[in-house]
């Protein structure tokens, strides 16, 4: 039993007037059949020797103890329940109506009622994806008002801008989930976005190479890959690399050179568009080892002075392009005949 604070009042346990204490005691209840243990507050009356309630410690009691519940079950509590519906600034009965479900019910889970495990799926869902908040609002636009939907098309669409790194990086992942298992696909190592997209910003750095556009950048990346295999038995990245007509380029490269972080730039060449890779500044790379500048300082040392031409040239003479078939998975097993 923790004592919160003592003052002295009318005690309508003994109806007199003296010190009541506010304490704060371990509760145990049986709560839609699971047993339930919360932090309850009481009003303790020394005269009596009594614990008791007021009304509003009846309601947060009861409020906490479905929290603890909510919590054994994996649910949202009602607090978090109100902060998704803020960080859209939804009103309960807009939320309610994108939902279509009855205009109480925010109000109710927010409060005293527990919300069934499809409903709460729903509401982690719109915690978590932006995306789909955006396609209710568009879908719901009739049922709000006109001065509401913008408002909340702003919240979520700032959200959503927040958030395109995470999509980005669940959808290159999601590339990748088929390929954990086989090490020679994927060099002994898990893909480390961080570690992308840290090499990247290292070539992008380094004064020794010139015009580093994507076809240059995406060997630059299987030689460190390739090297870091054949030197240590792991690569850096965990890139799975496909042949290409221009030599290896890793599974995702699209979606790869839009991570947050990666310093490209649009660039338009006559009929077509290129991608330029360039980084000034005092720049660090904490995803990145020691060892791991090591290769990549050897790669740039022998390959960074090479023009698209010729990287692509040698790339040609690399064995493990040569005995790959055209749009196959390069395999690892064939960095120990690397011309570097």
């Amino acid at each position: 039993m923790d004592i919160i604070k003592s003052e002295k009042r009318l005690c309508t346990c003994c109806m007199e007037t003296h010190e009541v204490k506010t304490i704060m005691v371990k509760d145990n209840i049986t709560f839609k059949g699971r047993a339930v243990r919360f932090d309850a507050e009481y009003l303790y009356c020394d005269v009596a020797d009594e614990l008791y309630v007021d009304d509003s410690q009846m309601q947060e009691n009861d409020k906490r103890m479905k929290n603890a519940y909510r919590k054994s079950e994996g649910l949202l509590s009602s607090d978090e329940i109100v902060e998704v519906r803020k960080k859209y600034g939804v009103s309960q009965v807009d939320l309610c109506s994108l939902l279509g479900w009855g205009g109480k019910t925010i109000t109710r889970y927010e409060g005293h009622q527990v919300q069934d495990k499809a409903h709460d799926a729903i509401l982690k869902k719109i915690d978590s994806d932006p995306d789909w908040f955006i396609f209710l609002l568009n879908e719901s636009k009739g049922a709000l008002s006109e001065e509401n939907f913008k408002r909340y098309m702003v919240y979520a669409t700032r959200l959503y801008e927040n958030n395109q790194d995470n999509y980005l990086r669940k959808a290159i992942e999601a590339k990748y989930a088929k390929y954990q298992g086989d090490d020679l696909v994927h060099g002994n190592t898990v893909l480390s976005l961080d570690k992308v997209v840290d090499v990247i910003r290292y070539f992008a750095a380094s004064k020794m190479i010139k015009s580093l556009y994507k076809v240059k950048l995406m060997k630059l990346m299987w030689y460190s890959d390739a090297f870091s295999f054949k030197k240590t038995g792991h690569a850096i990245t965990g890139l799975v690399y496909q042949s290409l007509p221009m030599g290896a380029v890793p599974i995702g490269h699209e979606s790869i050179i839009s991570l947050k972080g990666v310093p490209c730039e649009e660039v338009e060449m006559e009929e077509t568009t290129a991608y330029h890779f360039s980084l000034d500044g005092d720049v660090s790379f904490p995803s990145l080892s020691d060892g791991d500048m090591d290769v990549l300082d050897y790669v740039i040392d022998r390959l960074g002075g090479m023009s698209k031409k010729e990287i692509v040239s040698f790339m040609h003479r690399e064995r493990a392009y040569i005995e790959t078939k055209p749009k196959d998975i390069i395999l690892f097993n064939f960095s120990d005949s690397l011309q570097i």
